[in-house]
Parts: structure tokens; C-alpha cells; sequence
């Protein structure tokens, strides 16, 4: 139940990137269409962080070390745009214009599900 929780935190997180950062758009008219297409980037999106992130964090450490962490900011918007570009092959009406909207857009994300989270229970009371 709490990955389910999960993924509607992440969802909702990505819908409210989409109504804040000018340049990612979720370009359908319905309804059910955006609640489709936003928990089906959501999955994307968890799984390009889960398969690529810790990779990323290994290789590239040292960029780490050296720029305090602020290349993290860089990774996260990289990986936001691959996000949207899956998306965009698997033809679901979410689009990131560019580096600039992806960086805020996975800080505000990552902003808004840390906030939302704070609100659900973690499971291991």
C-alpha cells in the first residue's frame, strides 16, 4: 500500500511541476488522461532514479566531493529530461522544454514530495 502512497506523492509532485515551471507541460485535455499520464511519468520517473541515480552517485563521487554537491542540481535535471523523453517515446503527452525547466522542475518535485511525504506514516512505527 505505502508504493502505491508513493506513487501518488510523485504524481501529484509532477502535476504541480507542470502548473509552477514554465516549459514542462502535460498537453492533454481530459482529466483522466492527466491522471493517467502523470502516474505512468511518475513510474518513469522512479524507475530512471532507482536504476540510474546510484550509478551516477558511484562514477561520478568525485564531482560530488568537488562541487559540495551542487552537481547533484545538474544529475536531477538530466535525469528529469530523460524522464521526459521516455515519455515522449512512449507517446504520453508530457513534455520537458529544455535543461533550465528540467533542473527546477526535479527540485520542485523533489521539494514537493518531500513536503507531502511529511504528511504519510512510514510503515515502521
Amino acid at each position: 500500500m505505502g508504493i502505491l502512497i508513493r506513487l501518488g506523492i510523485s504524481a501529484l509532485a509532477l502535476w504541480i511541476a507542470t502548473l509552477v515551471v514554465p516549459g514542462i507541460s502535460l498537453e492533454t485535455g481530459s482529466l483522466g488522461g492527466a491522471v493517467g499520464t502523470l502516474v505512468a511519468v511518475a513510474v518513469i520517473f522512479g524507475l530512471v532514479n532507482a536504476v540510474l541515480r546510484p550509478l551516477i552517485k558511484v562514477v561520478g563521487c568525485g564531482f560530488y566531493l568537488l562541487t559540495l554537491g551542487l552537481i547533484a542540481l545538474v544529475v536531477n535535471g538530466l535525469l528529469f529530461m530523460l524522464t521526459g523523453w521516455i515519455a515522449g517515446e512512449l507517446s504520453l503527452p508530457f513534455v520537458v522544454d529544455g535543461f533550465w525547466p528540467a533542473v527546477l522542475g526535479a527540485l520542485l518535485v523533489s521539494i514537493a514530495s518531500w513536503a507531502l511525504n511529511l504528511f504519510v506514516p512510514d510503515g515502521n512505527d
